[in-house]
């Protein structure tokens, strides 16, 4: 049986959200460990601009963040990232161009970011903007990359994105984007990332729901109960067995039977 997605239900269910004024919740993740990079650059023209957008942001710094080894659970660095992911409606992913993909600082971070919990993904349902750096001719390698990220870590990602080339000469003396088309192209993509992460806001577990997921936990179910059932039924049997079992007396034993079972005894051996 097939789930009910007509046109009416599925719009009844997306109306059934109130909306609300609260700032929607970004966090951004770059992949630079220079001060100085053009990354941790740009990654500071994001957060400004998310500000002025109306956005609560937070930046997550990748350095001190260990290598990931799927043990180091504990560190500081590794619960600081799995907690603002958790917080954030929406991420920014922001990454240099390394060997025609992402930086290997900033997969580590996704690297860290649970793949599951309680049967779903950490980053199930969030949005997601990506750019990317590059010291050269623009290239859109790492931001296509990062789609293919996204996708797997179940996140909506915005159709617009950033690459900026020859970064090192868009930039000015204080850090600041100049007044150009890469700059407007940041703009443009942090705002439908804003508006996308409003629309979406309490809709996503509505819009992620899988009806293989949901057959399965249903079978789960299923199977659990007839479980429960069985043993249950057992126990019951085995209630019944013993209360129910004939009282006999036992069978009577001959005098010279008795005697030569109470002289076989094994203390008594000799007299056989």
């Amino acid at each position: 049986m097939l789930p009910n997605h007509t046109a009416k239900n599925i719009q009844h269910r997306l109306q059934q959200v109130s909306p609300t004024d609260v700032a929607p919740k970004i966090l951004v993740l770059f992949g630079s460990l220079r001060p100085n990079s053009h990354t941790r650059k740009l990654a500071d023209e994001v957060m400004e601009m998310l500000e002025q957008f109306g956005a609560e942001a937070r930046l997550f710094d990748p350095r001190d963040l260990p290598i990931f080894d799927g043990e180091s659970t504990d560190h500081p660095k590794v619960q600081q990232l799995r907690e603002w992911s958790e917080w954030c409606d929406g991420q920014v992913w922001i990454s240099p161009e390394m060997h025609g993909n992402m930086s290997a600082v900033f997969k580590n971070q996704i690297d860290w970011l649970p793949l599951d919990q309680s049967a779903v993904r950490a980053t199930q349902g969030k949005s997601l903007a990506v750019m990317q750096i590059t010291g050269g001719s623009q290239s859109f390698n790492a931001v296509n990359n990062m789609r293919i990220l996204g996708r797997w870590m179940r996140m909506f990602t915005i159709p617009n994105q950033s690459s900026i080339a020859k970064a090192w000469q868009e930039f000015d003396e204080d850090g600041k984007l100049k007044d150009s088309a890469f700059r407007d192209r940041v703009i443009d993509v942090l705002e439908e990332l804003v508006k996308t992460t409003i629309l979406m806001r309490g809709q996503s577990d509505y819009l992620t729901e899988r009806f293989s997921e949901a057959k399965a936990a249903l079978s789960k179910q299923a199977a659990e109960a007839l479980k429960n059932q069985v043993e249950a039924a057992g126990a019951m049997d085995v209630k019944r067995s013993a209360c129910c079992a004939p009282k006999t007396a036992p069978a009577p034993v001959a005098p010279q039977a008795a005697q030569k079972s109470a002289c076989c005894a094994p203390k008594a051996q000799s007299c056989c």
